[in-house]
C-alpha cells in the first residue's frame, strides 16, 4: 500500500512498513532534527505541519502515525487527548473528513487506555466508528523482536477489511530463560530508585524522550562482568530496530544529544514490519473474543456492530536474538560516579526490593571511580 506518515519522527513506523513491502509517498514532521533524518532516509516529500495540511496525497491507501504522546503518558503531563500535543489527533480526523482512506494505523502509549477513565481511547474509537471504520487495537511489546521492553498501543482501522485479522492473527508465549546478574545483562533506570526501577532482565527498559532541554537520560545496563554502562546511541538505534547511525543526520541541524530524544520517540521498526506483513497477508483471529466491558483492556476490536475484548497477549511472535550483552556492539559509557551515587542514595530511602547482589555490584562500581585509571580501562 501507499503510505502517508503523519507525526513521522525519524520514520520508525514507515521504515518497518517499507521493509514489509509498503511504499511511503509522503511524510509530515516539523521538528528540524527529525526532518533532517527523514530527508536523508526517505525519498518522499515532507508536507510539514499536520495542522496546515488541506488534504492527503491522492494515492494514500494507509495513513500511519505515532501521534504525540506527551499528554497521554504517565511520565508526561497527562492532560489527556485534548491536550496541546495529543490533541493533534483531531487533525487526523479533519484530514479523513476531507479524504477517506482505506486504512489507518496509529501508535501511542498504553497509559491512554486508563487516562481520564479511558476518555482518550473512547474519543479515538468513537471518531473512527462515526466515520464508518472497523477497528482493532493491541498492546504490543517490542521485546517480541529486540531486547527492549517497550509496550505500545497499535490501533488499526479500516473501511474495507477486518483489522482484527491483522492484529490478532499471531500470539505466542515468550520464553522465560533463567537470567542471573553473573550471566546476563540487566537494564534499569538510573534516574529512578525511589518509586520504580524499570528492571529489565536481558533487555533495556523503554527508551525515553529525555529532558525538555535535550539532556539525554538513557537507561543503565549492568553487564555480567559487573560493569555498569549506558548504551552507545548507535546501539540504542539498533534496539529500536533501526540501522546504527540512522539518526546521525540530526547532528547537521542541532545538538548530538537530540538523537536520544529522536530514538526515545521512535516506533520500534520491527513491530511495524510485522503489522505491515499481516496487512499483506491477514490471518484468522487466534484468540477468544468476549463482549467489551466498561474498561479498555490491552486488546479490543469493533466489527462494525459490536465492540469486543480480545484475550491476546503482548507478543505476536518471538524473534530469536542474542543475549543483550552480546547484542551490544559498542562498549557504552560507564555510569558516572554522580549518577551512581544519586541512585544509591535514593534506593536507601525507598521501600523497593532489589535483586540479590544488585546494590552490592553498584557499590563496587562506585568504588571503582576512586581507583586511578580504573574507569578509563573499563571504558
Amino acid at each position: 500500500m501507499n503510505v502517508t506518515g503523519l507525526f513521522a519522527g525519524v520514520g520508525g513506523l514507515e521504515r518497518g512498513l517499507a521493509t514489509a513491502g509498503h511504499h511511503t509517498v509522503a511524510l509530515s514532521e516539523i521538528w528540524q532534527p527529525a526532518c533532517a533524518v527523514l530527508a536523508a532516509r526517505f525519498d518522499a516529500p515532507n508536507l510539514g505541519d499536520v495542522t496546515q495540511l488541506t488534504d492527503l496525497p491522492g494515492e494514500t491507501e494507509l495513513l500511519a502515525g505515532g501521534f504525540p504522546c506527551q499528554d497521554l503518558s504517565q511520565a508526561g503531563r497527562t492532560a489527556g487527548i485534548g491536550g496541546a500535543k495529543s490533541g493533534l489527533v483531531e487533525s487526523v480526523f479533519a484530514l479523513l473528513d476531507r479524504k477517506s482512506v482505506p486504512w489507518v494505523l496509529l501508535e501511542n502509549v498504553p497509559f491512554m487506555l486508563r487516562l481520564d477513565g479511558g476518555a482518550a481511547m473512547a474519543r479515538l474509537v468513537q471518531g473512527f466508528e462515526d466515520r464508518g471504520y472497523r477497528w482493532a487495537y493491541r498492546v504490543i511489546n517490542s521485546l517480541s523482536f529486540v531486547p527492549q521492553r517497550r509496550e505500545r498501543v497499535f490501533f488499526l482501522a479500516s473501511r474495507e477489511a477486518d483489522p482484527a485479522q491483522v492484529l490478532f492473527a499471531d500470539d505466542v508465549q515468550p520464553p522465560r530463560p533463567e537470567t542471573k546478574l553473573t550471566t546476563h545483562a540487566h537494564g534499569f533506570y538510573w534516574t529512578e530508585g525511589l518509586r520504580g526501577l524499570g528492571w529489565a532482565p536481558d533487555a533495556v527498559p523503554p527508551f525515553k524522550n529525555g529532558s525538555t532541554v535535550g539532556i539525554p537520560s538513557p537507561p543503565a545496563i549492568m553487564m555480567p562482568n559487573g560493569d555498569v554502562i549506558t548504551p552507545d546511541i548507535r546501539d540504542a538505534e539498533r534496539l529500536q530496530g533501526m540501522p546504527q547511525g540512522w539518526t546521525e543526520p540530526a547532528e547537521t541541524v542541532g545538538r548530538a544529544s537530540w538523537r536520544w530524544s529522536l530514538v526515545g520517540n521512535a516506533v520500534t521498526a520491527p513491530v511495524a514490519e510485522w503489522i505491515g506483513g499481516r496487512l499483506q497477508t491477514p490471518g484468522e483471529v487466534v484468540c477468544p473474543l468476549r463482549e467489551l466491558g466498561n474498561k479498555w483492556p490491552a486488546a479490543a476490536c469493533f466489527d462494525g456492530t459490536r465492540r469486543w475484548q480480545a484475550d491476546v497477549g503482548q507478543f505476536p511472535v518471538w524473534k530469536p536474538r542474542p543475549a543483550l550483552h552480546e547484542f551490544l556492539v559498542y562498549p557504552g559509557k560507564p555510569l558516572s560516579a554522580r549518577a551512581t551515587s544519586g541512585f544509591l542514595s535514593r534506593t536507601s530511602r525507598s521501600c523497593l526490593r532489589f535483586p540479590g547482589g544488585f546494590l552490592e555490584s553498584l557499590v563496587l562500581h562506585l568504588q571503582r571511580w576512586d581507583a586511578p585509571g580504573a574507569m578509563r580501562q573499563a571504558a
